[in-house]
């Protein structure tokens, strides 16, 4: 599974969203040579990987890209940090495509897709944390308690930082 992770951020790095885009490069000897492998994997194979990811492997996955950003802010030492959260809508052109759901598209009415929530450094531009969610809810389902879970993930690793929130009004809640 970890090449297969790697695979993927080779890929989004390359600017490819699709699988299926992974015929273009598949060839290419500077992306072998950067994994190490004689061969890259077949799509139907990283597919394959990707659904026999359980939620153990998701929570994994999460912690260590994190644990990443985490370790990249503490070289940079900054004192205040602002989180933006934000939610997006990621359309799919499968009918039967596990996790999505028929919601919310202005752009692509009746399609089925996820809505994920993100926390974004804004210093950085970095993606801190992800909580995928079908594309049927509203901007506030589940999102107290992933914004508590960044929050508290952050003063945990660096405590001197001031912490800055920046979200739209569809979060607002009194409490």
């Amino acid at each position: 599974h970890h090449i297969i992770m790697m695979v993927l951020v080779v890929h989004l790095l390359l600017g490819y969203r699709k699988l299926r885009e992974m015929e273009y490069y598949k060839d290419d000897p500077l992306v072998k040579r950067l994994l190490g492998l004689r061969r890259l994997p077949d799509v139907s194979t990283v597919s394959r990987a990707l659904r026999s990811a359980d939620a153990r492997s998701i929570k994994n996955v999460r912690e260590y890209c994190r644990d990443r950003v985490i370790e990249g802010l503490k070289k940079v030492f900054l004192f205040r940090l602002t989180l933006d959260f934000d939610g997006s809508v990621v359309s799919t052109n499968g009918r039967n495509v596990e996790g999505t759901a028929v919601g919310y598209n202005n752009k692509k009415k009746g399609l089925r897709s996820y809505y994920p929530l993100f926390c974004t450094i804004a210093q950085t531009g970095q993606v801190f944390d992800v909580y995928h969610r079908p594309g049927n809810v509203h901007d506030s389902h589940g999102a107290r308690e992933f914004i508590t879970e960044c929050i508290l993930t952050i003063q945990k690793e660096l405590p001197w930082v001031a912490i800055e929130v920046r979200m739209d009004a569809a979060f607002f809640s009194d409490e």
